[in-house]
């Protein structure tokens, strides 16, 4: 493995973006997480890492077959290792602001940390299921439903 292939890249994503999810588990309300998790410095960094590949992949290095227009071609684009770190980054960085999203909504609406812990948890290993069960969590407090507005009603 070189100083920056794709599966050094990847265990440097996959690894560090642990610390940010222990951050919002364990010390949601501490300015370090603020600053670190909700601040401009950490997606800054990841979006530079994330161009810096799609750069790679449209230079060459992704599947020349690929495409966003079919299965089969966003199948092809992803058996590039650089295409794959990029998409598996994208994914980190997505699930990581809805965490981020869900710790802060819950911070406002009053909604117990300890109860939303599951919804984070679930939110790292399966996204959007961890989302909607944070929405649920939310409705069955009686704290927003399903409305995404930043503001409780």
């Amino acid at each position: 493995m070189s100083a920056l292939s794709p599966d050094v890249i990847f265990l440097i994503a996959n690894r560090g973006i642990i610390l940010f999810w222990l951050l919002l588990i364990v010390a949601p309300r501490w300015k370090g997480t603020d600053f670190l998790v909700n601040s401009m410095v950490v997606p800054v960094a990841i979006g530079l890492t994330y161009t810096w590949l799609i750069v790679r992949v449209f230079m060459g290095e992704g599947a020349a077959d690929g495409s966003f227009t079919s299965l089969h071609g966003v199948m092809a684009f992803f058996s590039s290792p650089v295409a794959a770190t990029a998409g598996w980054i994208h994914y980190l960085v997505f699930d990581l602001f809805i965490g981020a999203w869900e710790t802060r909504d819950a911070q406002r609406r009053g909604v117990p940390h300890l109860a939303v812990i599951p919804c984070l948890i679930v939110t790292l290993l399966f996204g959007p299921i961890g989302f909607l069960l944070y929405l649920i969590l939310r409705a069955a407090l009686g704290k927003g439903g399903f409305s995404l507005r930043e503001t409780p009603a």
